[in-house]
């Protein structure tokens, strides 16, 4: 296998799912207590993101988040992604026929890239939160 191939093997959707899934245990095993987790920052400075829910549904990082909300948030994405996600009414929806002039090649590598780049950044708050959490409980390695 040539380095490129490992590169991009490394890459792939697939490992970077591996990489989050596995982030998010690791931090479920660590965090015994969560409840220990509720007003800390999610970052040092104190400027992390809290969760909201969108209209449509979805759920998302925002201002003044605390670590405890960043936890429960990741822990679900990973069940979302281990299980399926269960859609609401009218969300969904297959679509037949033509794909309104939209290249499906192009659609899929926006959205495969996308998807990549958001697991890289949940895999990174989870490994972050992890950390942290071993700091407040002081288990620094």
């Amino acid at each position: 296998m040539q380095t490129s191939d490992c590169y991009n093997q490394r890459n792939s959707l697939f490992n970077t799912m591996k990489r989050f899934i596995g982030a998010v245990n690791n931090m479920d095993q660590m965090v015994m207590v969560p409840s220990l987790l509720r007003d800390v920052p999610l970052d040092h400075s104190g400027a992390g993101k809290t969760v909201s829910t969108a209209a449509n549904g979805f759920t998302y990082l925002d201002q003044d988040a605390d670590m405890y909300s960043a936890y429960v948030l990741l822990k679900s994405i990973r069940n979302d992604m281990e299980w399926g996600v269960l859609r609401g009414k009218g969300q969904g929806k297959e679509r037949t026929g033509a794909t309104e002039g939209d290249d499906l090649e192009k659609q899929f590598h926006h959205h495969l890239n996308g998807l990549h780049a958001v697991l890289s950044e949940l895999t990174r708050q989870a490994d972050s939160l992890t950390r942290r959490y071993k700091e407040e409980i002081g288990c620094v390695n």
